[in-house]
């Protein structure tokens, strides 16, 4: 069983529905969980928010958050999950936004993403993860994986 089938099962059995928050990503997070035939039921939507205007227009993150902390921040991820629960239909919700490379500065490094994930009733979490360099491809993917994980202890807490 794939991480994103496990996500739709345990959802399922709890009820809730996922939505997404992609910067780095692009989509990748919600093309894995709706690559599985009947997701549907479980996923409710996804926002591709690469650009900062997006994050402020769709998400309602305010860009004052961005211009203080950068769209690769902690705060960014938070405001990112929150906005997405809040405009969704979704009982859990992900964000992701971070430096995939090439590229990335000392304050910055490729590799680093911040996650968040908004849950109904529950504090928002945050956190941080440095993949490495590992390259483009690879840091997505990483990515990916690690959203799925937040998603799938999320709906099974």
């Amino acid at each position: 069983m794939t991480k994103a089938e496990a996500l739709l099962a345990a959802a399922r059995e709890t009820g809730d529905r996922i939505a997404t928050a992609e910067s780095c990503t692009g989509g990748m997070i919600g093309a894995a969980i709706t690559d599985v035939a009947g997701s549907s039921d479980v996923f409710d939507r996804g926002f591709i928010t690469y650009s900062n205007a997006a994050k402020t227009a769709m998400l309602g993150v305010d860009p004052w958050l961005i211009a203080t902390h950068g769209a690769v921040s902690e705060e960014v991820a938070r405001a990112m999950a929150e906005g997405a629960l809040d405009r969704s239909l979704a009982s859990i919700a992900v964000a992701v936004t971070g430096i995939a490379g090439p590229g990335g500065s000392e304050s910055k490094p490729e590799g680093r993403v911040c996650f968040g994930l908004a849950a109904t009733g529950r504090r928002t979490r945050t956190a941080t993860v440095e993949f490495g360099a590992l390259g483009r491809a690879a840091v997505r993917r990483a990515t990916v994986d690690h959203a799925l994980d937040l998603l799938i202890a999320a709906v099974r807490a």
